[in-house]
């Protein structure tokens, strides 16, 4: 049954775009929360609706960001299985897989024959450019892919290492489609305001050589007194970070009146730091902050348990730090010395996207007023406040001041240090920019939102053994990677009991319901085969 897909003007474009462009690679940059999901799926289900015989694969930067994608392709009618490993069979009951670059880098050699003449989406192209092995092994695995749809929610330059599938103007990357901030913000209903209370402070450390240093941001330092007086602001220990916090979770508060469900972000900059700051806003605040870390193997988990609930804040490293969609983010912390302006308007992206129905839905990053972060913050608040001009002369906006203007300057490199003490000191006004009336808020109504670009989408091509699911008559409640999952789990309760039922081995049982139900693996068995190999099992306990 065919059915109609409401789009973005800009989803439209793109779309158009890439469906009459004749190259195999497509680059799209988007603005985080402008919907590339939505515009990657849309276009990949067009694809196998004309090639049904094609598979997707998708490539995203980390594991939560995989179970993300096969979500996201199960409510457009598209199977994909987030847990394939190369050591398997590629699951002929799906239309495709969702893996890492970390796992196309280990193995690509096994996923180049299933990616022959296959639909790609490379989710965050630049991190194939992040080291040579990732970028090497994307080329090698998808060489010989039908179509290349790369993805990327920052601008991006090449450092040492080309960015494969990725044209290039000397050293920037050529797309083939830009949707940025400030075009969004324009649009209204997309993308948040972002707002950035700059904290100064005085710090205080010891070098590595001994020497008392003390300085506020407002002092020029070179880069590496510049990077140790960061630090020094960011510990724990010091009077600067539970300050700042302490102001986020003031606002944070003002903002969950409107918005009950509000939640804010902290950027650590280690697992250590970030158990640190989850300390603080327990004792600070009575607050049990959730915490993500990349060496907790239940991160994903209690990222999705966030996004679907209530707390007030997470803490995380790089977690949360690209991609991971959590729309009632209103509030971030900058708590991490990471200074580069990628992973800068990563963090920022995780607060913009527009959610729900309030008319007015600013967000605030909460930075050091390092000269670094400064000048990153301050470009983004120029795009904001051009295109809030613009609102405002085309009568959808009311008038706008300038703010934010500082001058840019340098990088840096860290070095080790040792932390005296840090005093925060606030040189905002509170009742400017989180007054719900600041001229830079942008008003706009859902009701006139403008979803009426329609397009014409066929179902994707159905895959064999769908089980039940495909029954005619039924319907689909679950994903079938879900079901699955639920399957998979069934089979190894059955393998319990029956080992406490007969005495028998796990690995006996195993291999006798694997020959009954013709499966040769669980992890490639389909729909079918699970459900036939869990009817095996349970006539083989009600007889024990």
């Amino acid at each position: 049954m065919r059915r109609s897909l409401r789009l973005r003007r800009w989803q439209k474009e793109a779309l158009d775009r890439f469906e009459t462009t004749a190259r195999r690679d497509f680059l799209a940059v988007a603005t985080p929360g402008a919907g590339k999901t939505t515009f990657a799926l849309t276009a990949a289900v067009r694809d196998l609706g004309r090639h049904p015989h094609r598979r997707l694969v998708v490539v995203a930067p980390t594991q939560h960001l995989k179970h993300q994608w096969s979500n996201a392709a199960a409510n457009f009618g598209l199977h994909l299985e987030p847990e394939w490993a190369s050591a398997e069979a590629f699951p002929h009951d799906m239309h495709g897989v969702v893996v890492t670059y970390q796992q196309v880098a280990a193995q690509p050699r096994a996923l180049r024959g299933p990616s022959d003449d296959a639909f790609v989406v490379l989710d965050e192209v630049h991190h194939a450019g992040t080291e040579r092995a990732w970028g090497d092994g994307v080329f090698q695995a998808f060489e010989l892919a039908a179509h290349r749809l790369s993805l990327s929610g920052t601008p991006f330059r090449s450092d040492q290492n080309p960015i494969p599938f990725v044209a290039y103007d000397f050293e920037e990357a050529v797309a083939d489609y830009v949707y940025g901030y400030g075009e969004a913000l324009k649009d209204g209903g997309v993308v948040r305001p972002v707002f950035f209370p700059r904290i100064n402070g005085q710090m205080e450390w010891s070098t590595p050589e001994g020497a008392i240093v003390s300085a506020t941001f407002d002092d020029h330092l070179d880069r590496t007194l510049s990077s140790q007086r960061l630090r020094t602001a960011l510990s724990p220990d010091g009077e600067w970070l539970p300050t700042v916090l302490e102001q986020a979770h003031t606002q944070l508060l003002r903002l969950r009146e409107s918005q009950p469900d509000a939640g804010g972000l902290v950027i650590a900059m280690d697992v250590e730091h970030a158990r640190s700051i989850q300390k603080l806003l327990k004792a600070g605040h009575g607050v049990d902050a959730v915490v993500a870390t990349s060496d907790d193997p239940l991160a994903s988990e209690k990222i999705a348990d966030f996004a679907a609930g209530r707390d007030p804040w997470i803490v995380a490293v790089r977690m949360v730090s690209e991609g991971v969609d959590v729309p009632r983010l209103r509030v971030g912390v900058y708590a991490t010395n990471t200074v580069t302006e990628l992973f800068f308007r990563q963090a920022v992206g995780r607060l913009v996207r527009w959610s729900g129905s309030l008319r007015r839905q600013k967000a605030f990053m909460f930075i050091p007023d390092d000269f670094r972060l400064r000048t990153f913050a301050t470009q983004i608040a120029e795009q904001r406040t051009h295109s809030l001009k613009r609102r405002e002369e085309e009568g959808d906006q009311d008038p706008v001041d300038l703010l934010d203007q500082l001058p840019p300057e340098g990088e840096d490199q860290l070095s080790l240090f040792a932390a005296i003490s840090a005093t925060a000191v606030v040189d905002h006004d509170p009742s400017s920019i989180f007054d719900d009336h600041h001229p830079e808020d942008l008003v706009h109504d859902p009701a006139l939102e403008d979803f009426s670009l329609e397009i014409e989408l066929a179902p994707p091509p159905p895959r064999a053994g769908g089980g039940a699911e495909g029954a005619p008559g039924t319907t689909l409640t679950v994903s079938r990677t879900q079901r699955k999952r639920e399957l998979r789990q069934a089979n190894t309760d059955r393998v319990r009991m029956l080992t406490h039922l007969t005495g028998l081995a796990p690995e006996v049982i195993n291999g006798r319901l694997n020959r009954e139900s013709g499966v040769r693996s669980i992890t490639e068995a389909t729909v079918r085969d699970l459900e036939r190999r869990l009817r095996a099992a349970d006539t083989w306990i009600d007889r024990a």
